[in-house]
């Protein structure tokens, strides 16, 4: 049977896979392991604005109730935000409920330990195998036993943390900032105009289904057009649970996470606190990035695809700053998870210190040409041993040489394979990605 959960949380079709009685029991399950039976426990709730959060929240927290454990309701805030509140209220838990820069249909719920940090696998593994018992021999207390909701201070503290990280006003700068109808809408807004800058607002109108839709740090065209149309500074795109940022600079460049990783480990290193002079990024970023890093003497170490991953590398070497090509960016100074609000203070600080522009600060690398195509099969596991497609993989690799690469991976959500090629040679590329695909679809295609 498949994992519960995936990579990030529990993640599923809202109402038919993702169900308000998963939802109880999930709360249910998850008060119970993370609380252990500790008196007065409270564990902290987030959401989006996608329409399905209210109801899985009703689920979600009738189940932490009735084990007879306080919720402090926090409402629509960012995910970053539920792990920085958890913390900051001394909650026992923190949990989220979003489904990212997915659409409005799904929704997921991620959990979060007392320190802010996602839960390792052995206690996501702890709690599904729990939930998968058909007896629920959990306890029920009664009475003035059973657990109360607070409303909790949310937004205005967490706006409140996000401004002591910069040391700079942002006055004179025209930003561009597209909420994508999601949690950003309440409080990117506020950041940005209480640190000075002029702000546009795009999509930060959520009404529940809106969320992502045509929109946001997948989108980023949208915010492109309006940094030329308006002639401002740069833009700054959020996803629906804001927790990763794409940029645009003045010219209309997108700025991704490989770029804001580079110009923000070369600010650190040149301040002495880029600890240990290394940045942690998945095997997803670009062949630009690893080669600039390398003229600037800092060190890369590489994890499988995801943030969790690029986390665990970083608290066990020690490190600050790590992310993902997807905006994912993770400074761990400052808090537990990927943070796309902080993340875009973060870059905006640096560029105001530096007096000089987005565009320019984006020279410290260059991008290489990549192709990456999606393959819907019936077992995305299978390709590991398909004897054909690993003929293709080498036939690629000869193909690109010492100047390019082959990279396959598993989607962690969905049955799909992920052909990614990569080098200076865009024609080149097309070639070798249009020959796996084909192998792939042919022995392995839905």
């Amino acid at each position: 049977m498949a994992r519960m959960f995936g990579t990030d949380g529990v993640r599923g079709v809202a109402n038919t896979e993702l169900t308000p009685e998963l939802a109880f029991r999930l709360g249910r399950v998850g008060a119970y392991v993370l609380t252990k039976d500790r008196s007065g426990s409270r564990i902290a709730i987030g959401k989006d604005t996608r329409i399905s959060s209210d109801m899985l929240e009703a689920a979600l927290i009738s189940g932490i109730l009735s084990m007879g454990v306080d919720v402090l309701r926090l409402g629509v805030i960012s995910t970053p935000g539920v792990a920085y509140l958890t913390r900051h209220l001394h909650a026992d838990a923190g949990v989220m409920i979003s489904a990212s820069h997915n659409p409005v249909e799904d929704n997921g719920i991620k959990f979060f330990g007392a320190d802010g940090f996602k839960l390792l696998d052995d206690m996501e593994d702890e709690i599904e195998k729990i939930v998968a018992d058909s007896e629920d021999t959990l306890p029920r207390p009664i009475g003035a036993a059973v657990g109360r909701i607070y409303d909790a201070p949310a937004v205005g503290t967490y706006v409140k943390f996000l401004l002591s990280t910069v040391k700079h006003r942002f006055d004179g700068l025209h930003i561009v900032l597209d909420c994508a109808n999601g949690a950003a809408s309440g409080i990117a807004p506020e950041v940005f105009e209480k640190l000075g800058a002029k702000v546009t607002v795009l999509n930060a109108q959520p009404d529940g289904v809106n969320i992502n839709v045509g929109c946001g740090s997948t989108h980023p065209h949208v915010v492109q057009r309006a940094v030329l149309n308006y002639e401002a500074d740069l833009g700054l795109a959020f996803d629906g649970d804001a927790d990763r940022l794409i940029a645009v600079d003045s010219t209309g460049q997108v700025v991704d996470g490989d770029f804001i990783m580079a110009i923000c480990a070369k600010a650190l290193s040149e301040k002495g606190l880029l600890k240990n002079n290394t940045v942690v990024a998945t095997v997803m970023s670009n062949l630009g990035f690893m080669k600039a890093m390398e003229e600037l003497d800092i060190r890369v170490e590489t994890t499988a695809v995801g943030d969790r991953y690029v986390m665990e590398a970083m608290r066990k070497g020690d490190f600050v700053l790590g992310g993902e090509q997807s905006g994912h960016i993770i400074f761990l100074n400052h808090t537990t998870t990927g943070d796309g609000i902080l993340t875009a203070i973060q870059l905006v600080d640096i560029l105001v210190e530096s007096r000089k522009s987005l565009a320019e600060l984006r020279q410290v690398m260059k991008r290489y040409p990549q192709i990456l195509e999606n393959v819907r099969v019936r077992d995305k596991h299978a390709w590991r041993d398909n004897e054909k497609i690993q003929q293709a993989l080498r036939a690629g690799e000869e193909l690109l040489g010492n100047n390019g690469r082959v990279l396959v991976r598993e989607s962690g959500t969905e049955p799909i394979i992920r052909v990614m090629v990569e080098g200076p040679d865009e024609r080149l590329l097309e070639k070798c990605v249009s020959q796996i695909v084909k192998v792939v679809r042919e022995e392995l295609g839905a």
